[in-house]
């Protein structure tokens, strides 16, 4: 008889940091924990948010008893890996992630399905420089090479592992940044986002060099004003 199928956990955010390795040691590369994402969601909803196991389940939609579970084995391994100078690797898990709770202003709908909608990270009229501390983005719709209509939109308080799903959900096909992080890029592909990064000044002035092609889509993390870390950026990073 087929073993029962492991009901998805709901997961809130998709993590900018996705590894930690211990300093101060040369710590050999197998000597590893992985923590899945489920696990972590248990982490940050019981110890980050406060929230008990019943509230925890609710949130992940199973049952407290699995969030029990879940949460004991993420607290092992990340005692493990504190104790014993292990690295621990985030990722995987049978997981989905969560909707998105409604925003106090919803964005607009494209006027067209075959438009092209490009969201530029924004802060008075320039390009802000940190993709998961940005609170608003200037949208673009985009009809035969030329800008159709243009506003400024709130993120709405969405945690940084969320912004990803922000902009998919609303039709985002094209994300212009300044710097973003290994994870936040990571899931910016997942949702079908393309991402041109590393753009400064003006945001109208980037649309526009975008449209001429002139800007190279981004394919790696790209934290450059500040120094780099295994499987993103360090305190204060672009992706965070």
């Amino acid at each position: 008889m087929a073993g029962r199928k492991e009901k998805p956990r709901r997961v809130g955010i998709v993590p900018e940091y996705v590894s930690f390795s211990p300093g101060g040691l040369d710590a050999p590369r197998e000597r590893r924990v992985q923590l899945t994402l489920d696990e972590l969601e248990a982490i940050r909803l019981i110890d980050l948010e406060g929230l008990d196991q019943h509230q925890a389940a609710e949130r992940m939609c199973v049952a407290r008893a699995t969030v029990a579970a879940v949460y004991a084995r993420a607290r092992h391994d990340i005692a493990d890996a504190l104790v014993n100078g292990k690295k621990i690797a985030i990722g995987g898990g049978s997981v989905t992630l969560a909707p998105l709770a409604t925003r106090a202003t919803p964005w607009p709908h494209k006027l067209e399905k075959n438009m092209t909608r490009i969201a530029v990270t924004h802060e008075d009229g320039n390009v802000f420089q940190h993709f998961g501390r940005t609170q608003s983005f200037k949208l673009y719709d985009v009809e035969d090479g030329k800008v159709v209509t243009s506003q400024v939109v709130g993120a709405g308080g969405v945690s940084h592992g969320a912004l990803a799903g922000l902009l998919a959900e609303n039709g985002v096909d094209v994300l212009i940044c300044g710097g973003l992080g290994g994870g936040a890029l990571a899931a910016l592909q997942r949702a079908g986002v393309r991402v041109y990064g590393g753009a400064q000044g003006p945001a109208d002035d980037a649309v526009a060099s975008y449209l001429a092609g002139s800007m190279q889509q981004t394919d790696e993390a790209s934290c450059d004003h500040h120094g780099h870390h295994e499987g993103g950026c360090g305190h204060g990073g672009c992706g965070h």
